[in-house]
């Protein structure tokens, strides 16, 4: 029976001294295969993956090594968080991490900033990851900056976590090329579930606000912050001020498609103020549905500021009063922001040619449009209204829109037209129509008066004058046409 133990006890030990080739080999082999099958071959896989199998006191004593080597490296943990995690047991695989993420891009700044990234094994969790957002189409270039953006990400499971989020993401129609961009611009986005604020965000947003399902995708991809907004905190509570202040959920739905990063904007800190400033500026109040829906991005701007500069401006330079510069931001609210010397050229133009100042502002209050046209197409314009149409300047200082009009397009064929059926006319009668209209218009055997413009209804629908509201279920409705115009100024 002893020599029996003695035998077990010697066949123990020989399987001791060659345990340790035995397991390199077969690490070998799973490495080889593992890196031929799965993984990129530029990524090289760790030779060792943790380290031995410890006991208490030696897994404290390892701990200690491992925080001093971290420390030694430039790498800190202020607040404790590698404490509650467990790290491998060899210097040799911690060695090998830090290497890997410094490679990466990473520095150990970063590293002190999310020490859990140490934690993190690059056979099952890192290589795996960025492998996985590399093929999305994330350059490795962008690598860094993305795990510096979001740290969080490579303690995912590509099956579990980042599979099914991009798979959401298709299916709010975004286009395959377009999720490197949005996962670029949003990591989050990685860690948000999709059956939880995605799907609230959008339902509200399709069912509520009504915005087209179609043109989720496309807002998704222009600004991908909305799906980790809260519905009750922070989307609701936007949509519901805005309406408040008079502007249709329908036209809010438009703007909201074309423009989604207004959801951005903080609604105590930023729009709210904002709404004040343009009503203590001297905006109408009616007028503001309007201001917002040309102009969206004026919700955000720093506006007192932008305001108090263009007042000064306009009154030192351009020589018009505060209410005339209200009239002429409610009819252009982008003058909160256009640049001084682009003002300048136009007015400058105008002063040129023999019109007074008190008229160039007079023109400018009621088309501050011409601020924003090309002096060459002035040029060609006016000069045509000399030489051709030889009418009195008065006429063009009493509709300046003029300046606005195609010369090729709409000036020139609707006055030959006119001319030869030798009628009468305003400049306003025969340009301020659509085709249709001024169709009609020379079919017709006398000129009828000029009707006025569109308007806002506070809290409804937008009236046309002359008009009844026209009901939900027409297909074109004002608000609608409204939006159309706003958005092509």
């Amino acid at each position: 029976m002893l020599a029996l133990a003695r035998a077990l006890r010697s066949l123990g030990q020989a399987g001791a001294r060659r345990e340790g080739p035995l397991l390199a080999w077969l690490s070998s082999l799973r490495s080889a295969a593992f890196s031929s099958s799965s993984a990129p071959p530029e990524y090289d896989m760790p030779s060792v993956t943790w380290g031995v199998i410890q006991g208490r006191k030696e897994r404290l004593v390892s701990r200690v090594l491992a925080l001093d080597f971290l420390r030694s490296a430039g790498v800190s943990d202020p607040a404790g968080e590698l404490e509650a995690v467990e790290l491998p047991s060899s210097l040799e695989v911690l060695q090998e991490r830090l290497d890997f993420l410094l490679r990466l891009g990473l520095s150990t700044d970063d590293l002190s900033n999310y020490p859990l990234l140490l934690a993190c094994s690059l056979r099952k969790n890192v290589i795996p990851v960025l492998s996985y957002l590399e093929k999305l189409g994330v350059t490795r270039a962008r690598l860094a900056a993305f795990v510096r953006a979001y740290p969080a990400c490579l303690h995912a499971s590509v099956a579990v976590d980042l599979a099914p989020m991009v798979k959401a993401l298709r299916g709010l129609d975004v286009d395959r090329q377009d999720l490197p961009r949005v996962l670029e611009r949003y990591p989050d986005v990685l860690g948000l579930k999709p059956d939880g604020t995605i799907s609230t965000s959008v339902a509200y947003l399709v069912g509520i606000v009504g915005v087209a399902p179609r043109d989720i995708g496309p807002m998704v991809t222009h600004f991908p912050f909305f799906l980790g907004m809260r519905v009750g905190t922070t989307i609701k509570p936007f949509c519901d001020y805005i309406t408040s202040l008079g502007l249709p959920m329908r036209i809010l739905a438009r703007i909201l498609e074309k423009r989604p990063y207004i959801l951005g904007y903080d609604l105590e800190e930023t729009v709210k103020p904002n709404v004040e400033a343009l009503l203590s500026f001297g905006i109408q109040k009616e007028a503001l549905p309007l201001v917002i829906a040309q102009y969206p991005s004026i919700l955000g701007l720093p506006l007192k500021a932008k305001l108090a500069a263009q007042q000064y401006f306009f009154t030192l330079k351009l020589q018009i009063d505060p209410d005339g510069i209200a009239r002429a931001i409610e009819k252009l609210p982008q003058l909160v922001s256009l640049n001084q010397n682009v003002i300048l050229k136009p007015v400058e133009f105008l002063r040129g040619r023999g019109i007074s100042n008190e008229d160039v502002a007079r023109m400018v209050v009621r088309c501050p449009q011409i601020l924003l046209l090309r002096i060459e197409l002035m040029k060609n314009s006016l000069y045509f209204f000399k030489s051709e149409m030889k009418r009195p300047m008065s006429e063009l200082l009493e509709y300046p829109e003029y300046f606005t009009y195609s010369l090729e397009s709409r000036i020139k064929p609707r006055y030959m037209r006119v001319t030869s059926r030798g009628i009468k006319c305003s400049l306003d009668w025969f340009l301020n129509c659509s085709d249709m209209r001024f169709e009609d218009r020379m079919q017709g055997d006398f000129i009828e008066g000029d009707a006025p413009g569109p308007s806002f209804t506070m809290g409804g629908k937008l009236q046309m004058p002359g008009s009844q509201l026209v009901s939900d279920d027409d297909e074109d409705t004002d608000d609608e046409v409204l939006y159309r115009r706003t958005v092509m100024i």
